[in-house]
């Protein structure tokens, strides 16, 4: 059977990575986003969402859930390839490479604090690790002048995007269109949280077998069950709409 490299669904390019690929795409630059089942679930009523996707340069397959939909509803086997898992490989890369200058994009002081420690456990220097605490963005058009002017600055090797999945991506996309220099902008979300334990548990077994989102709704329930039941018209969708496999 002949492995698909990506396909294409609403103009989004999803590439079919595997583990063995990171190394590979860890020395490029552009916007690598993870999109998940419930932000996916809103491709027909958020355009600029919609629009953050289509511009990136690598959108990974970071929900189960559509991996498992293309494959049951159109045949098409990918694999999934999770922020977790980017994450995970990423960190082990960082430890080889401790001349890395990361800015970080928090949503609080909180979490802040634990993201720098997690770096600097991994052996980053103090002087290397930015950490720059978000406004509070709305899901539409996102301007930050403030962000873009550090990030100008320091040129970072990695600026990381821990931000709510449906912001992240579209300031991603806005720091791209900006800046004056190329880098790696990576859009993880909050898949930074399993690491510094601020969030459900999760391992390698978990995330392999897409049992991440279960995780979640039984640490936070109130939180995560809406938010996953909202994913569930990603299945008309994938129903509908024509996928190019490339």
């Amino acid at each position: 059977m002949k492995k698909i490299k990506a396909i294409k669904l609403k103009n989004i390019l999803f590439r079919n990575f595997y583990k063995k690929d990171f190394l590979r795409i860890i020395n490029l630059k552009g916007l690598f986003v993870f999109p998940s089942g419930p932000g996916l679930a809103t491709l027909n009523d958020n355009e600029i969402y919609k629009k953050s996707l289509q511009n990136a340069d690598f959108v990974f397959f970071d929900s189960g859930y559509f991996v498992l939909l293309l494959r049951i509803l159109k045949n098409i086997t990918v694999k999934k390839f999770s922020g977790y898992l980017f994450l995970k490989l990423l960190f082990k890369h960082f430890k080889n490479n401790r001349i890395t200058k990361i800015l970080s994009v928090d949503p609080s002081y909180k979490l802040s604090k634990k993201n720098r420690n997690l770096f600097l456990n991994l052996g980053i220097s103090k002087k290397k690790i930015i950490n720059y605490i978000s406004p509070m963005y709305e899901n539409s058009i996102i301007v930050d002048k403030k962000l873009l002017n550090i990030a100008n600055k320091i040129k970072p090797n990695y600026i990381i995007l821990n931000l709510g999945g449906g912001v992240q991506e579209i300031l991603g996309l806005y720091l791209k269109k900006n800046l004056n220099l190329e880098t790696k902008i990576v859009c993880t979300g909050a898949a930074i949280s399993f690491f510094t334990r601020d969030q459900a548990p999760i391992n390698m077994i978990l995330d392999k077998f897409y049992l991440g989102w279960l995780t979640r709704i039984i640490f936070k329930p109130n939180i995560f069950l809406p938010r996953y039941l909202k994913s569930l018209n990603l299945f008309k969708i994938v129903l509908r709409e024509k996928i190019d496999i490339l």
